[in-house]
């Protein structure tokens, strides 16, 4: 468990791809209320499972609220790193989102409806480096 910041109303910590981002059996609050010894943290945002990287979790109800509120004000910022094949340009991707609460999992939804919003994606190409010939021999 890679801990990076901890303070009595937040921690931030490195959640390794295959775990959980939400509180369910073996997901990272589990983990982190193990490692801290504490009763309470709470998910505010999420990572896809296969992903790895730096997660906010709050250590109270007030602290997930407020930064819940950030969340959606957008004043709490989130920054991705992801390392492609071919040469993306730049853009946004835009997609619904749904929300099972009974299964409590999130899914592309193909219409806008009940416990379904919108989801917006920018991205842009930080740095392409050109394959050398010996990486795409097949050989």
């Amino acid at each position: 468990m890679e801990i990076v910041y901890a303070d009595p109303r937040i921690v931030v910590a490195v959640k390794p791809a295959g775990v959980l981002s939400t509180d369910e059996p073996g997901g990272m609050p589990q983990l982190l209320r193990q490692e801290l010894g504490t009763p309470c943290i709470r998910t505010v945002h999420r990572l896809d499972a296969a992903v790895s990287g730096l997660m906010v979790y709050a250590r109270s109800a007030k602290a997930a609220s407020l930064l819940s509120e950030q969340l959606r004000s957008r004043t709490f910022g989130k920054e991705y790193l992801a390392v492609v094949h071919g040469v993306p340009e730049g853009g946004v991707m835009t997609d619904l989102l749904g929300r099972d609460p009974v299964r409590r999992r999130t899914y592309v939804a193909a219409e806008p409806g009940k416990n379904v919003r919108p989801a917006e994606l920018s991205y842009d190409c930080l740095l392409y480096t050109s394959p050398s010939p010996r990486d795409l021999s097949t050989s």
